[in-house]
């Protein structure tokens, strides 16, 4: 083994029942670099990865770290070895404060066997200082920016010695901004030596950031290439097995008629305390109106709303009469594992729930079993939904995939108002811009869509107009066509406009 790599994986093998996620990889890291791992949705980049966390276990194949050959059975293992992972949905508990969630599990003590906060503080604000990260560490978790807490998972791997980091989607949910002073510390970590495994589908990031690029196709290495030699086009070819065209940005009209009219609507938070306060503005037919705003800023408190998950008071009116507490909706939620998914059901299941009273499933009396399961495989094969099993539970699928099977039941679904967050998250490109095209599609038919993303290439791709929130209120309302994501970025941290004064 050459000393110059930090990990190498050879002919690692790992399936899941009939599924082979990974087919005798191979994978070289070079020490002190920052190294991507791209592909397609269940491609096998997560899975790859977790084998090298020691969440899963490889069926064959071998792991050299530092050159040294290294069995990991657990995350324990795998974090004396030195590898740290930053999962796309973070690990911390919110009402401890940032230094609790930095030591827990890894305690410094002292007399008694008593937790000695003062070296571990010592600890931490010296990993603060080398890497240049300010943070308080007695502000509670709960109450910092997503941007904030992402790095204190960093953090955490750097308070356990890790000298290889693994990220997975680290941008998803971060600000132009956020995502600039993410970049800032990695380029600070690499430059202190760290090794960096980044799990993306953000390609112009993948070019930005790293030096190496690793791309997986069906389970399979399908390119490896320095960041230099290759371009997005190549890089799509590669993820994609052939040349790849996405649609243009939105061209059709809205009406001048309303679908929707939003008027003097106030939420409230989980906490009891104002999270959307007296707004007002209206969604016309064929219109997609983009939301942005850094999370907690009200726009999961007004979706759901909407959605009629959360009490409101003002009022809401759908194609010119006052709408109850129930308007029909189609809804794909931000968080498929709590709003839009039963792990424990399959797919069939799942593409009912919501629709089980539907003339076209149920009897009245019982489902129309063979109806559903030819529905589901129309969907499965429109969504390119992988494993093609109707049958198979859902847990079973990427988180890609899951998110696929979601937004086949609600876009399919016969409403006048779609109510989209997040649609793409974790999604690759292709099936991303399978899901654009089905809201365009959507939109050209007169439907009104509310999309919030924190993908702004996004938004402005799809939007019509763009609604910027920022603590509880409307700090903008943007013609996508005239403006850009450093301007809107701008406005979701408060930096532009009335700051949340005026809806």
């Amino acid at each position: 083994m050459t000393n110059h790599l930090a990990v190498e994986m050879k002919g690692i093998t790992k399936t899941f029942g009939d599924l082979r996620a990974n087919d005798s990889v191979d994978i070289k890291i070079t020490k002190g670099t920052i190294h991507a791992i791209i592909g397609e949705n269940g491609a096998g980049k997560s899975t790859l990865m977790n084998i090298l966390y020691g969440m899963y276990h490889p069926d064959s194949g071998t792991i050299y770290i530092n050159g040294n050959e290294a069995v990991i059975h657990s995350p324990a293992d795998a974090i004396k070895l030195g590898i740290g992972m930053v999962h796309q949905h973070f690990m911390l508990v919110n009402t401890l404060t940032v230094l609790e969630n930095i030591i827990l599990g890894d305690e410094v003590t002292g007399a008694l066997n008593t937790i000695d906060k003062r070296r571990s503080r010592q600890k931490v604000k010296q990993i603060l200082n080398n890497f240049d990260i300010n943070i308080g560490l007695e502000e509670i978790t709960g109450t910092l920016s997503i941007g904030t807490q992402q790095k204190i998972e960093i953090i955490k791997l750097l308070y356990r010695n890790a000298e290889i980091l693994i990220l997975d989607e680290p941008t998803a949910v971060l600000t132009p901004q956020e995502t600039d002073e993410l970049f800032k510390t990695l380029k600070v970590l690499k430059a202190e030596g760290k090794t960096i495994l980044l799990i993306t589908h953000k390609l112009n990031e993948v070019l930005g950031i790293s030096e190496f690029i690793t791309v997986l196709r069906n389970g399979k290495v399908t390119g490896n290439t320095e960041t230099k030699d290759t371009d997005k086009d190549q890089l799509a070819g590669m993820i994609l097995g052939g040349s790849f065209e996405s649609i243009k940005r939105k061209q059709n009209s809205p009406a001048e008629e309303f679908i929707l009219e939003i008027i003097g609507v106030s939420v409230r938070s989980d906490k009891g305390l104002p999270a959307v306060k007296d707004l007002s503005f209206e969604v016309h037919r064929g219109e997609i109106i983009g939301i942005a705003g850094v999370e907690g800023n009200g726009q999961h408190e007004l979706i759901e709303a909407i959605c009629g998950l959360r009490d409101y008071s003002g009022s809401f009116i759908l194609n010119g009469k006052p709408a109850d507490k129930d308007l029909p909706v189609a809804h794909i939620p931000a968080n498929r594992h709590k709003h839009g998914i039963v792990m424990e059901y399959n797919l069939a299941e799942n593409v009912l729930l919501g629709r089980e009273g539907e003339a076209e499933f149920s009897t009245g009396v019982s489902i129309k079993e063979k109806a559903l399961r030819a529905y589901t495989e129309r969907l499965i094969k429109k969504y390119d939904i992988r494993p093609a099993e109707a049958d198979l539970l859902i847990g079973g699928l990427s988180g890609g995939n899951q998110q696929k099977v979601v937004a086949a039941r609600e876009m399919s679904k016969h409403t006048d108002l779609i109510v989209v967050s997040h649609p793409t998250r974790g999604l690759d490109i292709k099936a991303a811009d399978f899901v654009h095209s089905v809201l365009l599609e959507e939109s050209a038919k007169g439907k009104g869509i509310i999309l919030v993303s924190s993908d702004l290439g996004e938004l402005l791709k799809l939007s019509d107009r763009i609604a910027v929130m920022f603590n509880g209120k409307i700090n903008a309302m943007l013609d996508s066509a005239t403006t850009n994501e450093r301007e809107i970025g701008s406005y979701m941290l408060g930096l532009s406009g009335s700051g949340g004064d005026k809806g």
